[in-house]
């Protein structure tokens, strides 16, 4: 009498459900494919994919970056700090580090609360790591009516 397999269900037959480990990795490879060339991928209607600009955004108002400090637009995965009087400079949400969303700027750094990397809000240096690279930029602010608009 064959012993029933450990991994089938009660009953000791396995179901179309029932797969090997090999099998299982293999449709997670495939998968995990399929979501990369879908991310990856531009759509017809000429909408972006967040990789690159699909013209102007407006982030908020100016009131929302004091000087000496900044804020991040979530929506926009932009982190926007004002260094100087008038000065905007505008970068990338997302850590260096692991790909956390930055979450605040704080004392003139910009903080990733995940592992704690701060960036400095003048030119996006890594001041405190893990993160060792610097926040790229994510294009110009111009302030147009009291609202910041990336471009």
């Amino acid at each position: 009498m064959n012993d029933p397999d450990p991994a089938a269900p009660a009953g000791g037959r396995c179901a179309a459900a029932c797969l090997d480990r090999r099998s299982v990795l293999r449709s997670a490879a495939l998968a995990g494919g399929a979501v990369t060339l879908a991310a990856c991928g531009g759509s017809s209607n000429g909408s972006s994919n967040g990789s690159e600009s699909s013209g102007p955004t407006t982030l908020g108002p100016v009131g929302e970056v004091p000087v000496g400090g900044g804020a991040v637009f979530p929506d926009a995965n932009v982190v926007v700090a004002q260094p100087s009087d008038g000065s905007y400079v505008a970068y990338s949400a997302t850590c260096t580090h692991q790909g956390c969303q930055v979450g605040e700027v704080v004392d003139g750094e910009i903080v990733c609360p995940c592992h704690g990397s701060h960036f400095a809000t003048e030119d996006g240096a890594a001041v405190t790591g893990p993160a060792t690279e610097p926040l790229p930029s994510a294009g110009q602010i111009r302030v147009e009516s009291g609202k910041l608009v990336l471009t």
